[in-house]
């Protein structure tokens, strides 16, 4: 049987993250394309195929596809909250395995800050959220409070625990130079900073920002064409356990149990091979299950894990380097610049020798997580 041809991240850019009233969602997208296009150096031409989440338009990869110029052969919009942008990997990345489209540009934009619109961007309660909803359950945050309180009682977490993700995500912020907050921060400024949502406080919480990013996907025989380094896709896998809270089968494992598995068993890869994390961090005690059901320690070990400094600067498992989520930038849907940065980090585009740089990365993985705690994509992501 012939070997399927692999397909790589070969372009990435950002559009101006954290408050944009002068930018659209639309011209945020336009604007990461351009320079992930322009970074790649290939041109809308090469472009067969467009994937694309977001909730303002019935239609987002129409109407995208209209504004940017584009005749696509290949669309997708799937939307499963933050983490469409590792499953919209996976997808393009089965395409050009089977032959279906060459170059694929994946991208997402959002001006959340500028118009103050998560709350107004929910739609009507649907399932079993009509019986959340009317009682004043806050959302998002108030379905990750439950798993965080769940999380306490069954493994004895303290909220010093999660707020040593906040902290550790603000150290790698301090040396992105683009991260919207980078002056440093204590256990104690987390805990003293106000309630949100019982046992979450601010500093927990992920940004609320402006922003969009966009990724250039080309297969195997384009790679020659392109200017930058390939970073080549080895696994994936997705998977759903819920929609609403209320139907979470057990607060403390997430879909990483299943989606994290599939991808490294599709690399071949293990726990110990990785030399980075990039780990969707809405919350801070987003990261604690995550780790956990990823298979990175014990149950209930993953507090500890971070408290020892192994994720920050200088530790030996990076995580979110660029200051991820909670420092760095948030626009509704975060799971785009995991895997941007993720890909930088692979190029080795940094100083070597710097703290942002992780020395020698040459694999790391990549995992999004949407909803409320609803839904997981992974992704192993290989210096080419």
């Amino acid at each position: 049987m012939s070997r399927r041809r692999r397909a790589a991240i070969v372009g990435v850019a950002e559009s101006e993250v954290g408050r944009t009233p002068h930018l659209t969602v639309l011209s945020q997208q336009a604007a990461a394309t351009r320079a992930a296009l322009s970074e790649a150096g290939l041109g809308p031409g090469d472009v067969d195929a467009l994937f694309v989440a977001g909730n303002w338009s019935w239609a987002p990869a129409l109407t995208l596809a209209e504004y940017l110029g584009l005749s696509p052969d290949y669309l997708d919009s799937t939307n499963i909250g933050g983490s469409s942008f590792e499953a919209h990997l996976g997808h393009a990345t089965a395409a050009i395995e089977a032959g279906l489209i060459d170059v694929a540009l994946i991208t997402y934009g959002s001006t959340q800050r500028s118009n103050r619109s998560r709350a107004s961007a929910r739609p009507p309660a649907t399932l079993t959220e009509q019986f959340d909803r009317p009682f004043g359950l806050p959302q998002p945050v108030g379905a990750y409070a439950l798993a965080a309180n769940r999380y306490f009682h069954q493994y004895g977490a303290t909220g010093e625990q999660l707020a040593e993700v906040a902290v550790s995500a603000r150290q790698w912020a301090a040396h992105n130079p683009h991260a919207y907050h980078r002056d440093p921060i204590t256990v104690d400024d987390v805990l003293g900073s106000p309630m949100i949502s019982d046992p979450l406080h601010v500093l927990d919480c992920c940004l609320v920002t402006d922003g969009g990013g966009a990724l250039v996907v080309a297969a195997e025989d384009r790679w020659p064409d392109v200017r930058t380094r390939p970073v080549v896709v080895l696994g994936h896998g997705e998977t759903t356990t819920h929609h609403s809270i209320a139907r979470m089968p057990d607060l403390t494992v997430t879909g990483a149990a299943r989606s994290g598995p599939a991808a490294m068993k599709m690399a071949g890869v293990t726990h110990a091979d990785f030399d980075l994390l990039e780990i969707y961090d809405s919350f801070t005690i987003t990261v604690l299950l995550t780790l956990e059901s990823l298979g990175f320690c014990e149950p209930g070990g993953a507090g500890e894990l971070v408290a020892l400094g192994r994720t920050g600067p200088g530790g030996d498992l990076p995580m979110n380097t660029n200051g991820g989520g909670l420092s760095y930038t948030h626009p509704g849907m975060y799971g785009i610049f995991l895997l941007i940065e993720a890909t930088r980090q692979l190029r080795h585009d940094f100083a070597a020798g710097s703290v942002r740089q992780v020395d020698d990365a040459r694999l790391a993985l990549v995992h999004g997580t949407g909803g409320v705690l609803s839904s997981t994509s992974t992704v192993v992501l290989g210096r080419g």
